[in-house]
């Protein structure tokens, strides 16, 4: 059956691939612009990804507006949406804390609250680093209490656009909670180009990774041999949504979007560096000397990398069980993400590698 759906961020990236998947297969879809001319190109770019962008609409809204800046009107045709898909975030590095908590913080409660108050299903984009329970300790949330977390310490640790990210977690749920509201959240690694394709923005965080291989910039590998950078495929993320979204099973849990198969760190850069026709680094660089070293003035402008990106490096493992069980029931086909990688770095090849 086909259901009304509505979407914010979706013309990011991931949003964009998310449309393509819904109108794919035959959900009507509403999404929120702050700038509603834009629909056109939108839906021509739904269609370049294959989707159907003749069943997309519009409404006029924004995430740091009182209200989301619906009028009656918007408020009104939203009612009719089954599954309410929030993706829009403000993301980059060195945001101020008013900047990031204003989109991604009170933006999100303001969804949540649309969905709550006509009952439709929320289904939220979180992040990996919420599953990786030690982090969040180390850099000071109280899991038992959320609610008792100085969040000020956690922004000055994480950076404010993750700190965001985290406070807006623990709030939404919060609140979910209190309206008995329906959620499902699902926590994406570092998002990969289309497993096919390699269809990726300039902005995401792996595109700058492959412009710094491609360029020379990156010389050492950050971390150790044990380190590895979590990535999943934004078709498959895309179809994983869709497939939690509307399965009654998936609410209330939270689904680790996490390609278990991504090499490590140095495999990684080597099977880039050889669609790239480059020399990959070979020696290793331990974080902790990273971290100081990017705290000498011009050095993060110098090797195109910001003290925030470093956390999304990691040795820990996660479980994906609940995950894998998710899509063997909904027939969903992990790509293979050594081919995904490499797709994708011809992709900016061929497109125009990210400039700094």
């Amino acid at each position: 059956m086909h259901q009304q759906c509505f979407v914010t961020g979706g013309s990011g990236f991931i949003g964009q691939h998310l449309l393509a998947t819904l109108t794919r297969k035959g959900h009507p879809v509403t999404v929120m612009l702050r700038a509603p001319e834009r629909l056109p190109a939108l839906r021509m770019q739904i269609d370049r990804l294959g989707g159907d962008g003749g069943l997309l609409g519009a409404v006029a809204g924004d995430l740091s507006a009182p209200g989301l800046g619906l009028n009656a009107a918007a408020a009104e045709q939203l009612r009719r949406a089954a599954v309410v898909f929030h993706l829009g975030v403000q993301f980059a590095w060195g945001l101020s804390a008013e900047q990031a908590r204003a989109v991604n913080v009170e933006g999100a409660l303001a969804v949540a609250e649309l969905a709550a108050g006509q009952r439709s299903r929320l289904l939220m984009v979180g992040g990996f680093m919420l599953a990786n329970h030690e982090h969040l300790q180390r850099i000071g949330i109280d899991l038992q209490n959320p609610a008792a977390t100085d969040w000020r310490r956690v922004y000055r640790r994480t950076g404010a656009y993750e700190g965001s990210k985290l406070e807006a977690h623990f709030r939404v749920l919060a609140r979910m909670r209190e309206l008995d509201a329906e959620l499902t959240v699902v926590h994406p690694a570092t998002v990969c180009g289309h497993s096919r394709t390699g269809h990726i923005l300039p902005a995401q965080p792996l595109a700058g990774l492959i412009g710094n291989l491609a360029s020379g910039v990156l010389g050492a590998i950050p971390g150790s041999p044990a380190h590895w950078l979590p990535l999943v495929c934004v078709d498959f993320l895309a179809e994983l949504m869709v497939a939690a979204a509307f399965d009654a099973d998936q609410a209330g849990q939270e689904i680790l979007a996490l390609d278990r198969h991504t090499p490590n760190l140095q495999g990684m850069l080597q099977q880039l560096a050889q669609s790239l026709a480059v020399s990959a680094p070979r020696r290793h660089l331990p974080i902790p000397l990273l971290r100081l070293l990017l705290q000498v003035p011009g050095v993060p402008r110098l090797l195109r990398t910001d003290p925030e990106s470093l956390d999304f490096i990691q040795r820990k493992r996660f479980d994906t069980a609940a995950t894998q069980a998710l899509a063997q029931r909904h027939q969903l086909l992990w790509p293979d993400i050594a081919q995904a990688l490499q797709a994708t770095a011809r992709y900016l090849s061929k497109e125009g590698l990210p400039r700094h």
